[in-house]
């Protein structure tokens, strides 16, 4: 009974690592892109350590199992963040389709960058 619940766990780890793959390849912007594999790889990862977890019992390669699940719930989501606002702070563009950018504050004087520099020190005189 354990081997085919920790199989169903190992198996719903492989789809959601599946989906992040295939989410890297559809989705349109960076943004979108780090969700999808984030997410993917943090639950994929995590339920085919729980299957380990299950299919082992009380062990060492358990305890191990369970520390790398803490260790990647609590990276994955912090590294995320970091890489989505460095892309943000660097001024990659959302995707076209985007509604809302809820952290747009005063950003639109900061993207007109001149082309020229010549434009630029005439608009600083």
């Amino acid at each position: 009974m354990t081997e085919i619940v920790s199989n169903i766990f190992i198996f719903i780890g492989v789809v959601f690592m599946i989906l992040g793959c295939v989410g890297l390849v559809r989705l349109p912007d960076v943004y979108n892109r780090l969700q999808a594999a984030t997410k993917s790889v943090t639950l994929g990862v995590c339920s085919m350590l729980l299957g380990v977890i299950i299919l082992k019992g009380f062990s060492p390669m358990s305890g191990k199992a369970f520390l790398c699940i803490v260790f990647i719930l609590i990276t994955s989501p912090t590294s995320a963040h970091a890489l989505a606002r460095g892309a943000y702070k660097s001024k990659v563009r959302l995707c076209k389709n985007t509604v809302c950018d809820q952290y747009d504050f005063g950003r639109k004087e900061e993207l007109t960058i001149p082309q020229n520099p010549d434009e630029e020190s005439q608009s600083k005189k």
